[in-house]
């Protein structure tokens, strides 16, 4: 699976160059590989399978203070998940409400290749996931 990742430019505009092979990588190893990709990317030295291979991509407004994240997506992707910043919100468990940080996943999909449906079920995964990141 090849995941596009949403990289601001210093001079201004945006790309979203590939992860390669993300299901196949740990987390820490896509960590090391993302923030090369930063790197090369801001650096004007991306190869061109990066800029063609992304399936999905993802992006986070969240450190300019947006809480919500409405893509558009940009051919080939199919999709883009988009995360808005971590706030506080009133949350119930177990009957009490509590504060609790929460961030806003939003999904984009492209329907002719998928359905709702299978959006929802998608950030369903991503949710779960989240909650148990020792799992990723």
């Amino acid at each position: 699976m090849n995941v596009g990742a949403a990289i601001s430019l210093r001079g201004g505009g945006l790309v979203a160059p590939a992860l390669h092979y993300t299901d196949q990588q740990s987390l820490g190893d896509l960590m090391k590989n993302f923030r090369d990709l930063v790197q090369r990317a801001r650096a004007g030295s991306l190869r061109s399978s990066e800029l063609s291979d992304p399936t999905i991509t993802v992006t986070s407004l969240g450190e300019q203070g947006v809480e919500t994240v409405f893509g558009i997506i940009y051919p080939p992707q199919v999709a883009l998940v988009g995360f808005g910043k971590i706030v506080e919100r009133p949350w119930s468990e177990n009957g009490q409400v509590v504060s609790r940080p929460v961030i806003a996943a939003t999904l984009s999909g492209d329907h002719r290749v998928t359905d709702g449906h299978r959006g929802g079920l998608f950030l369903a995964a991503v949710d779960r996931l989240l909650q148990e990141p020792d799992q990723l």
